[in-house]
């Protein structure tokens, strides 16, 4: 389920990458308010910019600190050292307050929770994608899995509104990835855990579900992808949505309306 995208090539020239526009214009203007270090952040007019081709680890070293508001994204589940490496980059460019939503195997959730902890991360809790009609057989504990682990992480106190813990979803959308996601989830978290304007980061960006969500829900993003194959079916798939005539928002639990906590 997680992407094979985190290789060891780095390309901020590739075609469709983005770069930011000359001129004093107001569409220059426009655009260069969309900008994050050497990036050109998606959404915009043009929607290849926003997904770039490369080794994550390479290209993230010029994103400013404390820059981004939502770190979101599915590494390979095996690649302990990935979920390291994220953490530590997390910590780096999070803004205080902004969080990490990163998905996991069950099979190897005790050493990617080791790897992740000495980042200096605040744990929050674990986010289950639960799969009512869908199961997948998990060999090694001889069980029948129907959810899927998203870890969830903050640059100190988290910021945002109540939420529940659980989503319901239909299965995952292979139709985009072998190992897509079902954007459903993407869209109610990404909703709860930012704001329009926001920064959303996805260094393993795969089939494109995060751009697609986030241009959705009009929220800034910025991807990374070392197939250039997989990249450009992601452009294309962002280039392909309908934006909705309206942005929906996600709505407080009424569970939670009302309740006082005490400190």
């Amino acid at each position: 389920m997680g992407h094979c995208d985190n290789g060891h090539s780095a390309d901020l020239g590739t075609p469709g990458a983005g770069s930011m526009p000359e001129g004093n214009n107001a569409e220059s203007d426009a655009l260069a308010m969309a900008h994050l270090g050497p990036y050109l952040l998606g959404p915009n007019n043009t929607p290849e910019n926003g997904i770039y081709t490369g080794d994550a680890r390479e290209l993230a070293k010029a994103i400013p600190d404390e820059s981004v508001d939502l770190v979101f994204t599915d590494p390979v589940f095996s690649d302990i050292g990935a979920y390291g490496w994220l953490a530590a980059e997390a910590i780096r460019i999070l803004q205080v307050g902004g969080n990490l939503i990163a998905e996991s195997g069950k099979y190897h959730l005790p050493e990617i929770l080791a790897a992740m902890m000495p980042s200096g991360l605040t744990w929050q809790s674990m986010l289950a994608e639960v799969y009512p009609m869908a199961w997948a057989r998990v060999n090694v504990s001889k069980t029948m899995a129907g959810w899927g682990p998203y870890l969830w992480f903050s640059k100190g106190a988290r910021s945002g509104p109540w939420m529940f813990d659980r989503y319901h979803a239909n299965g995952p959308d292979k139709s985009h990835h072998k190992w897509g996601d079902n954007p459903g989830f993407f869209t109610l978290y990404i909703g709860y855990l930012s704001e329009p304007g926001g920064v959303i980061f996805d260094p393993f960006t795969g089939g494109g579900t995060v751009p697609v969500v986030c241009h959705h829900l009009g929220r800034r993003y910025l991807a990374f992808e070392i197939d250039p194959d997989v990249a450009q079916r992601a452009r294309d798939r962002v280039r392909d949505m309908q934006p909705p005539l309206f942005v929906p928002e996600p709505e407080q639990p009424a569970l939670f309306a009302g309740v006082k906590v005490a400190t």
